[in-house]
């Protein structure tokens, strides 16, 4: 049983997180409370986890985590793990890639990782085209 709801995890959020990762936190939370086939809450002791899942002829995928502490997962190598169709996995790559300006090749981005909020967005539309993303990707693997 989930240790964490909604609540509670925007309590720790807005203890630990500054206003803007906060403001964009409560984005990703309606979001995914919109679109998520599979919304969950952590179990952690420290911090709270949502979890975006995303139906698929794959089963239920994590598309990304979030947590209190304002650090997001993207979980791009366990989806490659999954062997999703390549213009799926290649069209949220590059989306990902061009918003953050970041490369998310197996080489540059070898395992997931928890990264700062602060450190990936900078501006509100960094924030829409990372929703737009994710929203198009879960899209497409329910087709």
């Amino acid at each position: 049983m989930a240790k964490w709801d909604k609540e509670s995890f925007i309590k720790d959020m807005q203890k630990n997180c500054s206003r803007e990762t906060t403001k964009i936190g409560l984005r990703i939370i309606e979001f995914a409370e919109k679109y998520s086939d599979g919304l969950t809450w952590g179990r952690g002791h420290e911090h709270g986890t949502l979890t975006f899942r995303c139906d698929s002829d794959y089963g239920l995928l994590p598309l990304f985590h979030f947590s209190s502490d304002g650090k997001i997962n993207l979980t791009i190598n366990f989806l490659r793990s999954k062997g999703l169709p390549t213009q799926v996995l290649r069209d949220m790559i590059v989306k990902l890639e061009a918003n953050f300006l970041r490369e998310y090749d197996p080489e540059m981005y070898p395992v997931d990782t928890f990264e700062p909020v602060d450190d990936l967005f900078h501006t509100e539309s960094q924030v829409e085209k990372f929703l737009k993303t994710i929203e198009g990707c879960a899209y497409r693997l329910k087709q």
